[in-house]
């Protein structure tokens, strides 16, 4: 874990060759080490750590390894992998325990429950460190003096929320430098989502008050902020000041919507994560949830790896290590099943955490309701995926066998470019396997060479030449990304075009020697761009169609529509980025505060570009030989 403590031994090695044997290896190293508490590694002969664990005790937890006739299938394996041990001494069994999982999530090593997709969750944030405090959302390491709030489980989830608050509080989402240029009031202001502090529409010290509501609904007090707002709104009203009593009813409007938001929702637990877990088929899921200020702020499905043969408790108590391993625990930790040493977590995560962190496993009440709520939902969601996997293993079985394929595919590849009259051209992959698309993999190619204005042959060219130059110098045939297990290389690739593309393609490939044998397929649109009636191109066979309704049809339809729409995306976010570049970016040695001066000054970059040599030494910031550079950039002859 980050923050981790230190371990206070080093590490041991033998320097006499290893036996055989696995146990035997391990028995040579039972001899030497101490009756103390630490964390061991397991290494193969290609000296990858294949095991982490931590013991009470190093000695008479290494020692099960060396009987291993009573030990299950997995372990056996492991031990009969096993060519050396490592090992780190540390004060404490709650210190192993950090460091455990620490090398867990740095090694990944293939016998441990490893947590996949190990996103970060956005915070909100009331900054204090300006006598306007902002609100806005944060992620990552919290370097910001303020108020934390959070984790919610989606951005989506925390811009619908800050965009309520701002419409409850009226507080100010802008940035400090937008707030010092400010003579008048934004437009947040004009539609009721600020108070307006940067040009003293409300007075700081009635801002702070706004603020503190804010915290207090926050924290979790939102029933004295709606009282003291519902007693404001009737104060107004009988003074008969009916728009300050409407705007705090559409405060009162706004608090209320978030409060409906949060869909289940606890009134006797104030700040909890919940963990549920649930396996089938061979596969786990553990599901989260974050209540905080007696809210739901969301939940997210994990999918850990792990060996079938582990309990759901096994894998419960060693995933939630890790996800503690980078984030701040809740002060109570709900969980659906017993851990094994859940005193020893508790230790943990109260080390991790700085304060005092309980975890219960609830028998009855409200709290077991949110167990049972949670394990639901993971039982639900894992169904889901493996109907969705089935459907996509019957798919890709039918891709192999309708292209007539070796084998059945693990990473299929499609490629598409875009562009409009040559500008501003982009090349797109995505990549698709037993569980759908895979966005964590797409990729953009900005087309670099000099091209020649709708040359697709030529940007197909460039894409692949880039893609498979790179796939073979940094990866190697079976290698395979940890977390997901989708593989580096592709089996298949679609083109989307005809026989040109695919020649250009054949070309690319021919001079590049790969050490895999990848399947290349052109996609030809239909008569009249008409979905249904495409012909496939592939090397040693006739041009051919698929019937209409063909499952598989309908799949490589929806792997084009998909790397069609990623290459339309991205071409448009780079036009509209060249769209509004400013001609001052292009000058070095203009950074934000001469750019500013510049623009304040002469109103645009246009009335810039018109300035005489002697306008430009005049303004404050910019000396005389930069102002010549300004000067020659827009008077240059070309």
């Amino acid at each position: 874990m980050a923050g981790a403590p230190q371990a206070h031994a080093e590490t041991e090695m033998s320097d006499s060759p290893p036996p055989a044997s696995g146990h035997e290896v391990i028995r040579a190293f039972v001899r030497t080490l101490p009756a103390a508490p630490g964390v061991y590694r397991m290494l193969d002969a290609e000296g990858e750590v294949m095991y982490v664990g931590k013991a009470r005790n190093l000695k008479a937890r290494v020692t099960n390894y060396t009987r291993p006739d009573g030990l299950e299938v997995r372990l056996q394996r492991m031990i009969a992998a096993t060519v050396s041990m490592e090992f780190v001494r540390t004060e404490t069994e709650s210190e192993a325990l950090l460091l455990e999982a620490n090398m867990i999530k740095r090694l990944k090593p293939r016998f441990n429950v490893l947590l996949r997709d190990d996103k970060s969750f956005p915070y909100i944030l009331i900054a204090t460190d300006h006598e306007a405090p902002e609100l806005t959302k944060h992620r990552g390491t919290r370097r910001r003096q303020g108020h934390y709030f959070g984790p919610f489980a989606s951005a989506t989830a925390v811009g619908r929320t800050i965009a309520s608050l701002q419409k409850a509080f009226l507080l100010r989402n802008c940035s400090d430098s937008f707030y010092a240029a400010r003579t008048r009031p934004c437009l947040q202001h004009q539609i009721k989502r600020c108070a307006g502090p940067c040009t003293r529409e409300v007075s700081l010290e009635a801002y702070g008050e706004l603020v503190e509501d804010a915290r207090q609904f926050l924290s979790g007090k939102s029933q004295g902020v709606r009282d003291h707002l519902q007693r404001d709104m009737n104060q107004a009203a009988e003074q008969l000041d009916f728009e300050r009593a409407a705007l705090l009813r559409d405060r009162l409007s706004a608090l209320a919507l978030i409060q409906s938001q949060g869909g289940a929702t606890a009134k006797t637990v104030e700040e909890a994560d919940v963990f549920a877990i649930h396996h089938e088929g061979g596969q786990f899921c553990v599901q989260v949830f974050f209540f905080r200020a007696f809210q739901n702020w969301g939940n997210y499905p994990y999918r850990p790896r792990a060996d079938a043969s582990l309990s759901d408790a096994e894998v419960l108590e060693a995933f939630i290590g890790q996800f503690y391993e980078n984030r701040t625990p809740a002060r109570l930790v709900l969980v659906s099943h017993e851990l094994s040493e859940p005193a020893l977590m508790e230790e943990a995560l109260s080390t991790r955490a700085g304060r005092r962190v309980y975890i219960e496993q609830p028998r009855r009440g409200e709290k077991r309701d949110l167990v049972n709520h949670a394990l639901n939902n993971a039982r639900e969601a894992l169904g889901r995926q493996l109907a969705e996997g089935a459907t996509n293993r019957a798919l890709l079985e039918g891709v192999a066998e309708t292209f007539g394929l070796d084998d059945v595919p693990r990473r299929i590849e499609t490629y598409d470019n875009s562009h409009i009259s040559g500008t501003n051209m982009v090349g797109a992959m995505v990549v698709a396997g037993e569980e759908g698309f895979s966005k964590k993999h797409y990729r953009t190619f900005n087309i670099k060479s000099d091209i020649v204005a709708g040359d697709d042959f030529g940007m197909m060219r460039e894409v692949l030449t880039r893609r498979f130059t790179r796939l073979a110098n940094e990866s190697e045939n079976d290698a395979e990304d940890e977390n997901t297990g989708m593989p580096d290389w592709p089996d298949v690739v679609f083109i989307d075009g005809g026989a040109g593309q695919l020649n250009a393609v054949r070309e690319v490939i021919a001079g590049l020697n790969l050490p895999k044998e990848v399947t290349f397929i052109g996609i030809a649109k239909g008569e009249e761009r008409d979905a249904g009636r495409e012909k496939f191109h592939m090397e040693g066979r006739e041009p051919f169609m698929l019937p209409h309704r063909d499952p598989v049809l309908y799949y490589v339809q929806r792997l084009r529509d998909e790397a069609h729409r990623f290459a339309i995306g991205t071409h448009r976010a780079k036009r509209n980025k060249a769209a509004i570049k400013n001609p001052l970016d292009e000058i070095e040695g203009i950074g934000p505060t001469r750019k500013r001066a510049l623009l304040n000054h002469f109103g645009s970059a246009k009335a810039v570009g018109r300035a005489s040599l002697a306008d430009l030494e005049a303004v404050p910031t910019i000396s005389k030989a930069m102002a010549q550079l300004i000067y020659d950039h827009f008077n240059r002859v070309e």
